[in-house]
């Protein structure tokens, strides 16, 4: 079983910890003590040069002062899990693409803005690929769930074939820049691009346009 690596520094003492103020979600603390010192003595003149207070006045400006018992709270990143969205892939030695189940990891550090996740995709592709986002479909009409497409690209290199599956949502048109190896297509949850959702087997079909539409205007 592997460990995630210790999230911050303590504020006071600088040592490894994966506890931070609960309240602003930006100062780092090893213990409850150091974050209760903190709260109780920021008034004493005689430890105004300590380091306890020295780290005062920059968490002030983030953050007021709350129970103690909720000051103090193991990260939240520290118990995220991944998430699993169904996806498209265009396998590329297969006519049709079908639904697979891609885990996705959360982002690795707190973030006051939603940060889309990491889709883990090294089962179908042997090196890290590449990606595009598609926002408009036929007419150039934009799409309501801009879609994510990743692909490989040093496939060609690789020797892999061209991808029959794309080959045929595109009528085996000859394109200008094809798609060789596999190739992956996940579906936003919204225009901001912040999150995945799922693609259901019946919207294969429809999802694949704003692709086909794309690879066809290169031409």
């Amino acid at each position: 079983m592997s460990h995630q690596p210790p999230d911050g520094l303590c504020s006071v003492c600088n040592q490894h910890t994966s506890k931070w103020c609960s309240r602003c979600q930006r100062a780092w603390y090893c213990s409850e003590d150091h974050m209760h010192k903190v709260c109780m003595i920021v008034h004493s003149t005689a430890l105004s040069e300590s380091p306890i207070i020295q780290d005062w006045p920059q968490h002030q400006q983030h953050c007021h002062p709350a129970e103690p018992e909720s000051m103090i709270t193991i990260s939240p990143q520290a118990e995220l899990k991944c998430i699993s969205v169904d996806a498209i892939l265009f396998p590329a030695d297969e006519d049709r693409p079908k639904i697979i189940t891609v885990q996705c990891r959360p982002p690795q550090q707190p973030s006051r803005t939603r940060v889309c996740p990491t889709p883990m995709l090294q089962t179908y592709f042997d090196n890290p690929p590449n990606n595009m986002v598609l926002t408009q479909g036929l007419n150039k009409i934009y799409l309501r769930y801009p879609l994510q497409i990743f692909f490989s690209t040093t496939a060609l290199s690789d020797a892999s074939p061209e991808n029959r599956a794309i080959s045929k949502i595109t009528g085996d048109t000859t394109l200008k820049q094809p798609f060789y190896g596999n190739v992956v297509a996940l579906k936003y949850d919204g225009t901001r691009c912040s999150g995945y959702m799922s693609i259901h087997k019946n919207e294969v079909d429809s999802v694949s346009v704003p692709l086909s539409v794309y690879l066809l205007s290169l031409e």
